[in-house]
């Protein structure tokens, strides 16, 4: 099996080459100081006065100029085309959670694809923070500290099912499904629990609860 490119025991901010708010670069690093980029994502990263430790992806969105400006031993080309950036970069970084900031705006196929990674490397803890929201794969077992009346959406990849605690809405007895019984603006009624039967569960909060979230899925 080949080695990550990046291993390492800190978070890591995971940088795409979408939209993102000002101030997200900033906000993800004081979370996740290790800095990657995903092909594009090096400019944003560059353009802001930041060196990633790393630049990985198909790179068909860097041009001459952009790659001049990092470090040649920085920069891996991953030429297959049968995955997007963001999932070449997340399945080549070995940490305890990772950060991903610019996958989440732009166009809605990217934002799809981001998603359907996010299922298919369920091993590796990542969130993706948005300009409102944010989203990650629930582990099996989940619990967050979230206040009363915060709006909890449970979006099914799957047939999934489980059970809650602290849902205004519990699923419990729910069978849950993409094409069937979604779970989109339940409330939670103060600290919530998961016990999910199988992967395949994003849940999405507001993106004021990152810290939070961080603290549930990273990897001991």
């Amino acid at each position: 099996m080949t080695a990550p490119i990046v291993q390492t025991s800190r978070a890591v901010t995971l940088v795409g080459g979408g939209p993102m708010g000002r101030g997200d670069l900033e906000l993800a690093l004081s979370h996740a100081p290790v800095l990657v980029a995903a092909d594009s994502g090096a400019i944003t990263a560059l353009d802001a006065g930041y060196m990633p430790q790393a630049v990985i992806g198909d790179l068909d969105s860097l041009d001459a100029e952009a790659l001049a400006r990092l470090p040649a031993e920085r920069v891996h080309r991953i030429t297959e085309q049968d995955s997007t950036d963001f999932d070449k970069a997340l399945r080549n970084i070995s940490a305890p959670v990772v950060v991903g900031i610019g996958f989440t705006g732009g166009r809605l196929d990217h934002q799809l694809a981001a998603l359907n990674t996010l299922v298919r490397l369920s091993s590796r803890p990542c969130v993706l923070l948005g300009d409102k929201d944010l989203v990650f794969h629930a582990p099996r077992s989940l619990q967050l500290d979230l206040f009363s009346g915060e709006r909890v959406s449970l979006f099914p990849m799957h047939a999934i099912s489980g059970r809650s605690t602290g849902l205004k809405w519990p699923i419990n007895g729910l069978a849950l499904a993409p094409d069937g019984l979604i779970g989109t603006s339940n409330q939670a009624t103060g600290a919530m629990t998961l016990e999910l039967d199988s992967d395949g569960m994003l849940v999405m909060l507001p993106r004021t609860n990152l810290a939070e979230v961080m603290r549930a899925i990273t990897l001991p």
